[in-house]
């Protein structure tokens, strides 16, 4: 070996443990930054490779862990790291069965392994779980509808329920008011009430177009919040902060208002009963996080299974697939929850088209609405994510070219003081859980427009402590191992 690659490798290991202590840190993109440096020095050590993955796990960008460990396996057939940190990223998107066969793998090169063992197990366990759900489940076809089935008014309410309770059939301010308070208590409303906020809301959604305009008459006020991702007590923060929602004061909430966090149901029924009580006050768009595969993994599905039993599971999934994909504020601003798409020349009308009353599609505009991100480079890329693309600031301009708008505003991503402006100020990502999942140390954010310039104005805010619920305590089992 010559004197200038034997000083490369030890550059590299250097690198390696400043990577480590980002990572012990929770500086995940700083860790990924060093890892690449080592990668760049030497890049036939799969251990480099490896933790880069688990970097990218971390910051949920499981299409490029898939990669790194890939080639970490490439290197060395042998390193069972490689395998496990591939399983884990495909378990997270939700690909078992590939989980499954890297799982096996790590077992036969670590047979004596009592975590591998484990991890397998469950694995098995729920492969054989989507297989018996896949043989019971009927078609979309044939599915009636679970609102249409279920009438709230012959619920009985017993006489020891001391909750709050809703007269008649009109969601209150007082009522609402009084159901945010029980939840800081960690108490739960009536299923009856819980049944009611639910159903008016999928009436409400079901008549909503796909792409939404909103009118914000001049002297009046807009606000958009990011991502809440279950976290309760941050939500009533924003509402703190920046006031209630009402017909005055309205909001939009762009997505992932479920799963990690572990007040998930707090958060949707907060923001579905503002919606009953002020439908031009509360505008709701779906996230990538409003499915079903991704909240049978990420905690809303055990949460709701806890909280407020079966019977909910199936509603929740329904109300999610009513929910409108885009807005747009005074035909200036177009808000989405992910981004853009990997075809020039998508109009407006193409978007109000789109038929969304289903799960979301692993392609096509819906899927990348729900899954796309901005990247540095212009044109497209392969998304960092393994769904969706990565677009740059020349499609942006295009888009809104063609569309004749100002600005794209999208969430998504956790961003360190909450929001991130890109794409030569065309682009604004805001990201409204802080401290998420109670390790990442970001801020949250909001937007706030005022008509007629609708100049954003941004706020960034801290997070607020919480019970102590850890996040993911309702997620699958398999999935709380690896976190």
């Amino acid at each position: 070996m010559d004197a200038n690659s034997s000083s490369n490798e030890q550059k590299a290991e250097e690198l390696k443990l400043k990577a480590n202590d980002a990572f012990k840190a929770n500086k995940f993109s700083l860790a990924i930054e060093f890892y690449s440096q080592a990668i760049e020095l030497n890049s036939s050590n799969a251990v480099y490779w490896a933790n880069r993955a688990f970097a990218h796990t971390k910051l949920e960008e499981y299409g490029s862990a898939v990669q790194d460990a890939s080639k970490a396996i490439e290197i060395d057939p042998r390193y069972s790291k490689g395998y496990y940190r591939r399983g884990a990223a495909y378990l997270a998107m939700g690909k078992f069965k590939e989980a499954l066969k890297d799982f096996q793998q790590v077992k036969r090169i670590s047979p004596n392994d009592p975590d591998a063992t484990r991890k397998l197990k469950e694995c098995e366990k729920a492969v054989q779980r989507i297989r018996f759900e896949e043989a019971i489940s009927v078609g979309d076809e044939e599915k009636r509808s679970v609102a249409d089935s279920i009438d709230y008014h012959i619920i009985e309410v017993e006489p020891q329920y001391t909750g709050p309770r809703v007269d008649g059939d009109s969601i209150t301010l007082d009522f609402v008011k009084a159901m945010l308070d029980e939840f800081k208590k960690q108490k739960c409303i009536h299923k009856r009430y819980a049944y009611q906020i639910v159903l008016q809301t999928v009436q409400l959604l079901r008549s909503t177009p796909s792409l939404v305009d909103v009118d914000v008459p001049n002297g009046n006020h807009f606000t958009v919040c990011g991502d809440v991702h279950g976290q309760y007590f941050d939500l009533l923060n924003i509402f703190e902060l920046n006031g209630l929602p009402s017909e005055e004061n309205p909001y939009l909430f762009n997505g992932d208002f479920v799963d990690r966090g572990s007040f998930s149901v707090e958060v949707i029924l907060a923001l579905f009963a503002f919606k009953c009580l002020y439908p031009t006050g509360m505008y709701l768009a779906r996230g990538n996080h409003e499915s079903k595969s991704m909240n049978k993994i990420y905690g809303f599905e055990g949460e709701v299974r806890s909280k407020l039993g079966e019977a909910f599971i199936e509603l929740f999934a329904e109300a999610f697939c009513c929910l409108p994909l885009a807005h747009v504020i005074n035909s200036k601003v177009f808000v989405v929850h992910g981004g853009l798409f990997s075809v020039d020349g998508v109009k407006l009308s193409d978007i109000r088209a789109i038929e969304r009353f289903r799960e979301p599609p692993e392609e096509g505009l819906m899927c990348e609405i729900l899954w796309s991100d901005p990247q540095p480079q212009l044109g497209r890329g392969p998304s960092k994510r393994g769904v969706g693309l990565s677009f740059g600031a020349d499609v942006t301009k295009r888009f809104l070219q063609e569309n004749k708008l100002d600005l794209v505003v999208r969430s998504h991503e956790v961003k360190d003081e909450g929001y991130e402006i890109e794409h030569d100020g065309k682009l604004i990502t805001v990201f409204s859980a802080p401290n998420y999942c109670d390790q990442m140390g970001n801020k949250g954010a909001y937007i706030r427009f005022s008509a007629p310039e609708l100049k954003p104005e941004i706020s960034s805010f801290s997070a607020v402590p919480h019970p102590d619920v850890k996040p993911m305590a309702y997620a699958n089992n398999f999935l709380r191992m690896f976190q």
